[in-house]
Order: C-alpha cells, then sequence, then structure tokens
C-alpha cells in the first residue's frame, strides 16, 4: 500500500480485519503525523500513529484539549452544550466527574463481581457449548459486560438486551440525519436512552442508594449533563469489553499454539489478558483539538486542528513491540495504550475490563479443548469502535 491510498475515513476498509493495520503501518513508518482530508462538512484531521506521539498528545491536555469532542465530527457550540460528557471535559470539571464515579471502579471495588462473573460464565458456557456450533458474540461475549453493567447501574438484569442494542444502534449511526445533530453519534438511539435514565433517576433522586444511577442522580447534575454522562456509562460500559473479549477469542483460534499454551498454563492468563487488550485494540482512535499552534513529529499543528490518536496503531509500533505483528500471550513488557496511558483521560473501567477477560477465559479454555471458526467474521462498519458483529465458531470438549 502506497502513502496515497491510505484514507481513515473511509469506513468500508474497517470491515476486511487486515486494511487497517496495512494503513498504520505504512503512516507509522513514512507519515507518523500525517494530514487526512474529510468529506466535507469536516475539515481534515492530523492522523497520530506512533506509541510516542500518541503518549505526547494524551499527557497534554492543555495543548490538545477533549472539549471541543473525541470523535471527529465537527460540532457546533450549541451541540457541544448539549452533547458534553465526562469525555469531552478537562481540568477540574473533569477531576470532579471522575472522582465521583471512581470509587466502584477501583481494582479493590471490581473485585468484589469476581464471584458473580464466575458464577455467570458457568451459566454462560453451560448455555453455549452444548450447542456445539454458534454465534460466540450473541452467546457468550455480550454477556459478560452488559451484566456487570446493570448490577452497577442497579438495573433489572433482564434489561440487558435493550442495552446491548441501544449500544450496538448508537456506535453504528451513520450521524448524517440533521434532526438528530444534538444527540450523541446523531444517533434517534440516544432518546430512548435518555428516557431510560431519567425514569430511573427520579425514582432515586433524593435517596442514598450507591449504584450509578444513584450518583449520577444526586450529583447536582444538570439534566443534560445526567443524560449525556448516563448514555456514556451505558454503552462504554458494554461495547469496548464484548469485542475485547471476540478479539481476543478470534487471535487464539488463529493462533492455537498460543491456545495450547494458556491451556497448558492457566497462570500466563494475567500478562495474556494485557496481549488480548493490545491485539484487540477495541477503540481505534479518539480526537483531541489543539489550543495552540504547536510542533508535532515534525509537523506544524495550527490551533483549531483536529488531532486523532489512533491508539490501535500504537499499538503495533514496532519501535515499541518486538514482532509488534505477531500475537504473544507471553509479552513483556506489554506497554499498550489500549486504555490510554499517563493521561487523565485513562480508561476509568480498566480493572473491570482486566477481569472481566481473565475470568471468561480461565473458564473457557478450562473447558474447551479446541475451537474454530465456521464461516467468516462480520466486523462493525466504523473506524471509531474496532468491534465484531457476529463470529460462529465450533468448540470441542475438554
Amino acid at each position: 500500500m502506497e502513502l496515497a491510498e491510505i484514507d481513515l475515513t473511509d469506513l468500508d476498509r474497517f470491515t476486511d480485519g487486515d486494511t487497517p493495520w496495512r494503513m498504520f503501518e505504512v503512516l507509522r513508518g513514512q507519515a507518523p503525523v500525517h494530514w487526512q482530508p474529510e468529506p466535507a462538512p469536516n475539515s481534515g484531521f492530523w492522523a497520530v500513529t506512533r506509541h510516542e506521539d500518541i503518549l505526547t498528545v494524551e499527557r497534554d491536555p492543555e495543548t490538545y484539549t477533549s472539549e471541543q469532542f473525541v470523535n471527529l465530527e465537527e460540532v457546533d457550540q450549541e451541540q457541544i452544550a448539549r452533547r458534553r460528557s465526562m469525555l469531552e471535559t478537562d481540568g477540574s470539571d473533569h477531576t470532579a466527574l471522575r472522582k465521583m464515579l471512581m470509587r466502584e471502579f477501583t481494582p479493590k471495588a471490581v473485585a468484589a463481581y469476581e464471584s458473580f462473573l464466575r458464577g455467570l460464565t458457568t451459566r454462560t458456557l453451560d448455555a453455549a457449548l452444548p450447542l456445539g456450533t454458534f454465534d460466540f458474540v450473541r452467546e457468550i461475549a455480550a454477556d459478560f459486560p452488559i451484566s456487570v453493567l446493570t448490577r452497577m447501574l442497579g438495573v433489572p438484569a433482564e434489561d440487558s438486551p435493550q442495552l446491548i442494542d441501544w449500544g450496538n444502534r448508537i456506535i453504528t449511526s451513520e450521524g448524517s440525519d440533521e434532526r438528530h445533530r444534538d444527540l450523541p453519534f446523531r444517533s434517534p438511539a440516544a432518546l430512548e436512552v435518555f428516557d431510560y435514565g431519567r425514569r430511573l433517576a427520579a425514582l432515586r433522586r433524593g435517596g442514598t442508594g450507591t449504584d450509578l444511577v444513584s450518583k449520577l442522580a444526586n450529583a447536582g447534575l444538570s439534566p443534560t449533563e445526567f443524560d449525556t454522562n448516563f448514555l456514556l456509562l451505558v454503552v462504554a460500559g458494554n461495547e469496548t469489553t464484548r469485542h475485547a473479549i471476540s478479539h481476543a477469542l478470534l487471535a487464539l483460534i488463529h493462533n492455537p499454539e498460543q491456545f495450547r499454551l494458556l491451556r497448558e498454563d492457566p497462570s500466563l492468563l494475567p500478562g495474556a489478558v494485557e496481549e488480548f487488550l493490545r491485539w484487540s485494540s477495541p477503540i481505534y482512535h479518539f480526537r483531541r483539538t489543539a489550543t495552540r499552534e504547536v510542533e508535532l513529529g515534525g509537523q506544524r499543528i495550527r490551533a483549531g486542528d483536529k488531532v486523532v490518536l489512533w491508539f490501535a496503531s500504537g499499538n503495533r509500533d514496532e519501535s515499541v513491540f518486538e514482532d509488534a505483528a505477531a500475537f504473544d500471550v507471553t509479552r513483556t513488557p506489554n506497554n499498550h495504550v489500549t486504555f490510554g496511558r499517563g493521561g487523565p483521560h485513562f480508561c476509568l473501567g480498566y480493572a473491570l475490563a482486566r477481569l472481566e477477560l481473565r475470568v471468561l477465559f480461565e473458564e473457557l479454555l478450562s473447558r474447551v479443548r479446541a475451537v474454530e471458526l465456521v464461516g467468516g467474521v462480520q466486523r462493525v462498519r466504523s473506524n471509531f469502535v474496532n468491534g465484531i458483529r457476529e463470529m460462529r465458531v465450533r468448540v470441542r470438549g475438554v
């Protein structure tokens, strides 16, 4: 692939599981800070693809702000006011929102979910594995993050399928309808999420509950702030981890020697989880906006330019990861940037994601001798979420 062929805005290039990585490889080698034109009404962005440069931007929110929004869409001040969540704040506002929720996401707090997760895993595998052939995403991967999320939000477990559906519809929204310009991702599904969250908040406002909905409802947020941050929890708490789970299994299918290694030595799993996260890179990118003129990677960036951090590319940077294109469950060190790294927007759910991945694969690998694909893999058509929509597999027991 030639540099002139690169187009990070073409969503069709993100559906085959190969083209994005070839584009990133070319960019890292030839133009690690590369100007990418965009179709109107957007105005283009700087694509940052090297690990070192990603960290430079991530750790400097004063120069590279999130407050002009973190996806590629360019929004006006009215949209910003109506759509801002914790993701799109910096400074003291961001710190206050994180502090309000952080206690529920510490490693100590999420460790309390391990026995629940192990029981959930057992029930899920008991139902799926006897089928022999099934869609791994629907039967297994989707259950874990959403089931924990419903407990943390304090919502009925039977609402899980609806939460999954809303997340899918929001993430895959084409975002072209002007009627929905003030909604996250311009998705009408956001209105359904808002209505659901408001009904929950009305029941818990003024109470002493410790669930996440109660915390948001009693935090003094405006109605709009409640809506957008509730939606963030619903989408972020579900989409990313289930895609990481699916990508991890796909990597094990394509690398059977790594599958056998983990089955023979389960003590490798905590380290393997880091490789699952590096390899899966469930979020391709996040955007920042330059607040001043600055030089990055030899390029002069102007104030107001969009600067897009391609975390997925940073996770395959050959200058950081030996044999970066190889899936290696024994890789150490593993300084991936899947959760961000060292900056104020480091993923709040990092400990929970690690726990979910570890428990699921501990249980799965103890019960399954081999897994093979049945047909192709259907991927999410997105340059934001690196997701798998459907992946049919055939399993053989121990």
